[in-house]
This record gives C-alpha cells, structure tokens and sequence, in this order.
C-alpha cells in the first residue's frame, strides 16, 4: 500500500500531465468513491420495507428506485469514458463525485417517492461518471507491481461495499441514528463524499487521452439508446411478465447496438469514435470482456438468490441476513488482499483458481440448503460462503487488470468505459437470467439449489475462458 502511493505518476509523453505531490492520497479518494458506489447498489434492497411505509412507495415505485440507479449508471459509462478522455479524469471524477454526493443528499431527504426515484437516478449518473475515470486513473498513475496493488485495493473495496453492504443497511436502520431510519442509508455517503472532493484538485493527477477525442453525438446516441433498450427490459420484465414490449426493446436495442459498432468502426477511419474497434483485436481485451461477461452474469444474482433465500426462505430480517453475509465478507478479505500477489505467481490462472474455488463453494451451499432444508441451522451455509469469498477475493482484481494490462494509452478511457458497462449490463442480464430459474422453483429449497447449480456452471465458463487469454498479459 505504502509503495503504490509512492509511485509516480506515468511520464506525461505516455498519457499523464504532471502533478504534486504525486499520487499522495490517489489510493484514498479513488477508493471512497468506489466505496460509496458499490455500497448503494446494495444498501438500497434492505431499505425497502421502511421506504415503503415512510413515502407510501407502492411497488412499481419501490422498483424504480432500485432500479433507476442502475439504469442511468449502465447507460452513461461508455460516454463517460470518453468525457474523461476528452476534458481530463480528474475533471470528470470530480464532477461525477460531485453530483453523486448531492444526489445522495437528495435521496436522504427525499419528501416523496417520485424525488426519491428522481435522486437514485442522478446518484446513477454520477456514478457513470466516476467509474471509467476510476480504472484509467489506476491504469495510468501507477505500474508494474504498484499497479497489480492498487487494482487489488480496489477490488477489495469494491468487494466489501457488495458484500457488506446488506449488513451496513441493516445496521443504520436498525440503529435509527437521530431518527432517521432509511435516510441515513444515503446520508452517510455526506461527509465521505465532501471529503474526498475537497482533495480531489490536490492528491489526483490529471490524464487524458495524447490526442483530444471528439465526442462522436451521433454514437452517444445510438449506445444510449441501445443500452436503454437493453437493461431497461431485463429490470422490468420478470416483474410484469416479460409483455410485449420489453421483447420489442430487446431485439432494438440488438438492432441499434449493431448499428453502434458499425458506425464506429466508421468513424475510426475519418473521426474519433467512442469506443475504438481496435480494442477487440486485442486477445487479451476481448477475451477478457467475454471472461467480466461470465463473472459478473453471476455475481450480482448470486447475491439477489442469496439474499431471497435468507429472508423469504429463512424468514430472517435484514440485520440477520446481513450478518450471514459475513461469512463470504470473511473469504473475501482474506485473498483480495493478496491477490495481486498471487498473481505474480500464477499470472492468469490466478482467476482460474478463484473461478473454482466460487464453483466449489457454491457445490458445498448446495449441499448445505438440501441437507439443511428450512428448519437447520442457516450456518450450515457458512462453510460454502466463505470458500466463495475466498474464490470472489481471487477473481475481481486481477480480471480487471488482466483486461486492462495492454490497453494502449489513447485507448484506456474508451476500454475503462466498455469494460464498467459489461459489468453492468451482466449484473442486469444474470439477474433476469436467475430469476427466470429461482421464481421457476417450487419451493425456496429447490430455488436456491437451481440456482447455485447455473451460478455453479458460469463459474466453470469463467475458468474455461480463462485459459484463452495471453500469458503476458495476465503478468502485466
């Protein structure tokens, strides 16, 4: 940790200017932010029941706020990959850090459901703005091992706003501080996010791409509405029972993505586009998207069929589904903390060996619900939650900067963008996916033992693509 904050900044003919003093306090910021923003995706499921009751949320409301954020985020990480490489990353993380920490002020003291709703959806648009700077930061302020360290802080981070989240919620809500139930779920992200803003112009440094990108609208628009098209059906259509229009949003949004990639690789040869068809030419980029794709299909539902099965199989509230949640919080923080060491190691198969080890933890849960049913002990879970932690702990990091390694300079905003947006759009397609299989069981024991078999499965892909990917670029 020491070390990585040491490490200067890359020489500015490479895609850095020069800052002072350096990175000193790069790690802290660029971490409150992630932190912030993997928490709210999750903090937001226990806070439901009290939103509900206090702003008399009907259901398709409460959906919305959960879902809003997650759309505005998908939706907004390609453009602002390339609004970092264009007006600075510094600059753009400052005013997404900015808007996300007003947003969440605004969903504190939301007086209804509609500003509520209003408020997570700007919370998304912040956190849009923020994510691709985010991993262009990390990719251009810091290499070699230095870089391998500050990507696993940043995994952890990540991993422990998501796995702790749900037991963070729990907390506040149930500690009530200064009466405000639900609320200080967002408020807490005040003075975190005032914080770090007020050192933003001091401890980053600021890059951009050598040469200044133009902002290609007419992609802007095909990729925003494509994208719309595509995570808005796969939130709402379990829900409503997948009606007609969220197939025809299906097959438009294919359209238009299609259209999207021609039209960039169009504009390559006369303009800038948004997103560089060259970048899938590259082994270790494109094979490493397909790798985030299976991961992340996975991740995001396993922890929605988890948290189903605890609190509507198990009858448990949230402060006690939160705290089983610590058993995968434990695995994790054991190997996310040395991941990047691991990696030095085994290069690659270092995700190869977290995919098994998710894939056996999620065999021993397996066992454990059959043997279990629903009146043993919910802590015969914890032994497979936490060999899935410790999997989870191998596998965040080092596929990022596996993705990441051999990204040109001029190229890093656009592939930060692209590579933030699939996790998105997985996290919305594997929970459609799961839920088809979940709410397709008929009874929670036999859901929750479905659905860690396809978890199972996905798990086994990610280590079989694994194996396509260049060894160098794993080591990098």
């Amino acid at each position: 940790m020491s070390t990585a904050l040491r490490t200067r900044p890359a020489p500015v003919a490479a895609d850095t200017e020069p800052s002072e003093p350096g990175t000193r306090g790069l790690l802290s910021i660029i971490l409150a932010a992630t932190f912030m923003t993997s928490l709210d995706v999750f903090v937001v499921n226990v806070a439901v029941p009290s939103v509900q009751a206090d702003l008399r949320a009907g259901p398709s409301a409460v959906q919305w706020v959960i879902a809003g954020f997650g759309l505005a985020l998908a939706v907004g990480l390609v453009t602002a990959g390339r609004l970092g490489d264009r007006y600075g990353r510094r600059r753009v993380f400052a005013l997404g850090l900015g808007l996300f920490t007003l947003a969440s002020a605004g969903c504190g003291l939301a007086p209804t459901a509609a500003a509520l709703i209003g408020a997570r959806v700007a919370q998304g648009a912040g956190a849009a703005l923020m994510g691709p700077q985010v991993l262009a930061i990390l990719r251009t302020a810091f290499s070699g091992a230095a870089q391998a360290r500050a990507f696993s802080m940043y995994g952890l981070t990540m991993g422990v706003g998501a796995v702790f989240g749900q037991l963070i919620g729990g907390v506040l809500i149930r500690a009530d501080l200064f009466g405000l139930d639900w609320r200080s779920c967002f408020l807490i992200n005040l003075p975190v996010g005032l914080a770090a803003l007020a050192l933003v112009r001091r401890c980053l440094p600021e890059s951009r791409a050598p040469q200044r990108p133009g902002l290609d609208p007419v992609g802007v628009l095909l990729v925003t509405v494509a994208l719309t098209g595509l995570v808005l059906p796969l939130i709402q259509g379990r829900e409503q029972g997948w009606p007609l229009w969220t197939w025809l949003c299906l097959a438009g949004s294919v359209t238009l993505l299609a259209g999207f990639l021609v039209h960039q690789h169009r504009t390559r040869a006369t303009g800038s586009p948004l997103v560089d068809t060259r970048l899938f030419r590259d082994r270790a980029f494109a094979t490493g998207l397909l790798a985030q794709l299976a991961f992340w299909l996975g991740q995001a539902s396993f922890f929605l069929v988890l948290a189903l099965h605890l609190q509507l199989g198990r009858g448990l509230d949230a402060l006690g589904a939160g705290l089983v949640f610590t058993a995968i919080g434990l695995g994790y923080l054991l190997t996310s903390t040395t991941a990047h060491r691991f990696a030095e190691r085994l290069g690659r198969q270092v995700v190869a060996l977290g995919g098994l080890l998710m894939a056996a933890g999620l065999g021993l849960l397996g066992l454990a619900v059959h043997a279990a049913g629903t009146a043993g002990s919910v802590w015969w879970l914890a032994p497979g939650l936490f060999v899935d932690g410790l999997g989870m702990g191998l596998v965040i990091a080092p596929v990022t900067s596996v993705v990441l390694a051999g990204v040109r300079p001029q190229l890093v905003g656009s592939a930060a963008g692209l590579l933030a947006t699939v996790q998105q759009v997985a996290g919305a397609l594997g929970i459609a996916l799961i839920g088809i299989v979940y709410y397709g069981a008929a009874d929670p024991v036999s859901a929750f033992g479905r659905s860690v078999v396809v978890l199972a499965v996905l798990e086994l892909l990610l280590v079989g693509l694994v194996q396509l990917l260049p060894r160098r670029a794993a080591r990098g």
